[in-house]
């Protein structure tokens, strides 16, 4: 069931797959192995390298797009278009609408190597068809929540801005910007992010609005007059010590905030914040952008700096690496199987998965196993019903979705052992025992 909420439905995901789903169907159905109810499960083999946890993210925008994954006479047009020609197929795709069922991790969980975070059960035919949607978001948005919980790890209590529009593709910019907020970012540069997810928007200039005037005190005196003395002035267009005293004079003490988007930051800001309690403005905010990661937010800590804007290392693959989730085969007909390849070995049968605390509420471990769990204090299940017969369980609005996915986050974190929290490289935090 979809939830309206006044927007505009989501692009029908139909399409956004890959082919080979669609011929196994055909094959299944020729042969009659299409209707063998299956397991398939989601999990992540391994972490990137030296990553110590991963942040579930994607499941709200899965849910979302799941009552529109559908093949009306546009999509069927289109598979023959490509050649996908066989009637059979054809027929059981327009008749196609998902009616099996999904647990999975709440999302904004942590995750680590193993951890089944989707489980669909269904058909071979419905469930294999979910492949390629569910890895495509579950990825994208895990990678991108997993490297902005390390910078708001590094940022310690300074609001974060996602500001990575303009380095990704237009459908990922509003995808990044929810995953990021998910994990603790205060606002986006994105405004359709504000729209579909009710995530805080924020922006003032580019140093193309000061370029384009005669010169800089009449850029800070335009963008003044329309925003008002509490907005954040860009000032190392020139020289960012003229530019300090010139943003002050124009707004005054009460200033809301400067830029600095380029040079020795550090230095930059220490400069920066004596400059302007000299001149009166002791509450002027001093935020820094420029090609940040957690490295060098971390970097900064020693800094007097209150606000980060971070792009390109959040929504590209270096700084936020792929997460590596598959989608495998783990049961069919209520029998385990299993995939032997070396190197990428799975263990049949559905999982349970718990998340194992100490007395003080600590998380120590996470057992994943298709045998019962015999539970101890401070066990908690981790694998919650998403979807029933095809209906999504419990719907609400995007936005809805979204909060609750960051509320969960901020428990769920605060579980964490204090080496969890460390940059350097390491192991994941917890180990995960199969069973």
């Amino acid at each position: 069931m979809a939830v309206d909420t006044g927007l505009t439905p989501p692009p029908a995901p139909a399409l956004f797959t890959d082919r080979y789903e669609l011929t196994m169907v055909a094959a299944a159905l020729a042969d009659g192995t299409a209707d063998r109810q299956c397991v398939f499960e989601v999990f992540a083999r391994r972490l990137p390298h030296g990553r110590r946890y991963g942040v579930l993210a994607g499941t709200g925008r899965l849910l979302e797009a799941l009552p529109y994954f559908r093949f009306g006479d546009d999509e069927i047009a289109a598979l023959r278009e490509q050649g996908l020609t066989d009637a059979r197929l054809l027929d059981w795709l327009a008749d196609f609408r998902f009616s099996g069922d999904i647990d999975g991790y709440a999302e904004g969980e942590l995750y680590f190597p193993g951890s089944p975070v989707l489980t669909v059960r269904a058909s071979f035919a419905e469930g294999v068809l979910l492949e390629t949607l569910a890895l495509s978001v579950l990825n994208h948005d895990s990678a991108i929540a997993s490297a902005a919980a390390r910078m708001i790890s590094a940022a310690c209590d300074r609001p974060c801005i996602e500001m990575g529009s303009r380095r990704t593709h237009e459908e990922a910019a509003v995808a990044a910007a929810r995953a990021a907020h998910l994990v603790g970012f205060a606002t986006s540069s994105n405004l359709e992010a504000g729209r579909r997810y009710a995530v805080p928007t924020t922006g003032t200039s580019a140093h193309a609005f000061t370029l384009l005037h005669d010169d800089e005190r009449s850029a800070f005196e335009a963008q003044v007059a329309a925003l008002g003395k509490g907005t954040t002035l860009l000032v190392d267009t020139y020289d960012v010590e003229q530019g300090i005293r010139t943003a002050v004079e124009v707004a005054g003490p009460e200033l809301g905030g400067i830029r600095l988007d380029s040079g020795d930051l550090p230095t930059l800001a220490t400069r920066a914040r004596e400059l302007l309690d000299s001149l009166g403005a002791t509450g002027t905010r001093i935020v820094v952008t420029s090609d940040l990661d957690e490295y060098a937010i971390a970097g900064l800590a020693a800094a007097p700096v209150d606000g980060y804007g971070v792009g390109t290392s959040l929504v590209t693959g270096s700084g936020a690496p792929t997460v590596g989730m598959v989608y495998k085969l783990v049961e069919r007909d209520g029998v385990p199987v299993a995939k032997r390849s070396e190197g990428k070995r799975s263990v049949g049968g559905r999982k349970s998965a718990v998340r194992r605390h100490d007395a003080d509420g600590v998380a120590t471990a996470e057992l994943v196993t298709a045998e019962p769990v015999a539970a101890r204090p401070g066990d908690r299940d981790l694998l919650v019903p998403l979807v029933r017969d095809g209906d999504i369980c419990d719907p609400v609005s995007p936005a809805e979705a979204l909060h609750r996915a960051k509320a969960h986050h901020l428990q769920v974190r605060a579980a964490l052992p204090p080496e969890a929290f460390a940059l350097s490289r390491g192991e994941p935090v917890l180990d995960t025992v199969t069973a």
